[in-house]
């Protein structure tokens, strides 16, 4: 089955609820009001309501049923509540007065919402950075228990035989050690089944096997054995080159006592640099539609867009994030 056929299968009735802080954005109204259109989840718009209401009609796009919040309309008790969760969630870090001026971010508005199981998730990123985004995420959602770091993956998806892979992280931590890595390798795992992916990890680097001494070598080799700690019941090995980790008869060669090479399906990547590197060559010169980044790790789930995102994109990312939200 189509993978996104897959995940509306997944969610359709499930009423889950994504909030979208960009609600003014025209890509992000006109996905929304598909997602309604097809009752695959229910929408909530964050922006002033007239200014929604009428870049809709000036789209054509329908928004009836479509939940449209504006934060400065909040009610007064509602908001007051938000408010005092927010400073307790921030530990002092923040007082109420400081609180009510954050809380005007449509992005910690909208997290607030999730955070307070108002709505089940968040897409946003049309229009704002990726730290715009994330940072919320990391100071009220959090990541889960014994994950230090959330993670960035990317769906790699090709042809019609829906040929099917993860490549992780191509987004956020820009050089992980070993235990970070090792914690990005089992998420990844965890994203890849409820995508429709068999896991088997491949942590990858320029040796197989220990055939080259490195600190860089060593840190992969160290993040494979704390996987193997953490989640033994999957399937993790490495260090892996790409083509041992891919190619059967590379694997044979180069690692033929491996249950991951020649079959890998989940590619950490060591550090950002190749992993962002690694996906674009995928999809330019490979043909690949890349789908994310999906943030791994937290809590609850938060997306977080491209700002060269499409209609299309935002109306997938939708649906990945209400699918997330079924292991909560």
């Amino acid at each position: 089955m189509d993978l996104f056929e897959s995940l509306k299968a997944k969610i359709t009735n499930r009423q889950f609820k994504i909030v979208f802080p960009e609600g003014t954005e025209p890509r992000i109204i006109g996905a929304a009001a598909r997602l309604n259109a097809d009752r695959i989840l229910k929408p909530i718009l964050i922006g002033v309501t007239n200014d929604i209401q009428q870049i809709a009609a000036a789209k054509g796009f329908n928004l009836d049923g479509i939940t449209i919040i504006d934060p400065q309309e909040y009610p007064t008790a509602d908001f007051e509540k938000m408010v005092a969760a927010f400073v307790e969630r921030r530990k002092g870090k923040a007082t109420p007065e400081q609180a009510q001026t954050i809380l005007q971010d449509p992005n910690y508005f909208g997290t607030m919402l999730v955070y307070l199981n108002l709505a089940d998730g968040m897409v946003s990123g049309t229009v704002h950075s990726t730290g715009d985004t994330v940072r919320p995420a990391l100071q009220i959602i959090k990541t889960k228990p014994g994950v230090q770091r959330t993670s960035g993956a990317f769906i790699m998806q090709r042809g019609r035989d829906n040929e099917r892979y993860l490549f992780s992280d191509c987004a956020i931590n820009i050089n992980p050690n070993a235990q970070e890595l090792a914690e990005i390798a089992v998420e990844s795992a965890k994203t890849a089944e409820l995508f429709d992916i068999d896991p088997k990890v491949a942590l990858l680097s320029f040796s197989t096997m220990g055939s080259a001494k490195a600190d860089e070598v060593t840190k992969v080799q160290e993040a494979a054995r704390i996987a193997h700690e953490i989640a033994p019941e999957l399937d993790i090995d490495g260090d892996l080159q790409f083509d041992a980790a891919y190619v059967p008869v590379v694997a044979n060669q180069k690692a033929p006592d491996s249950k991951v090479a020649g079959q890998a399906t989940v590619f950490v990547f060591p550090e950002l640099q190749s992993g962002n590197i690694g996906y674009k060559i995928a999809q330019r010169f490979g043909n690949f539609e890349a789908i994310g980044p999906i943030l791994q790790g937290l809590n609850q789930p938060i997306s977080d867009l491209s700002r060269g995102s499409n209609e299309e994109d935002v109306y997938k990312l939708a649906i990945i994030t209400a699918a997330q939200a079924l292991q909560n």
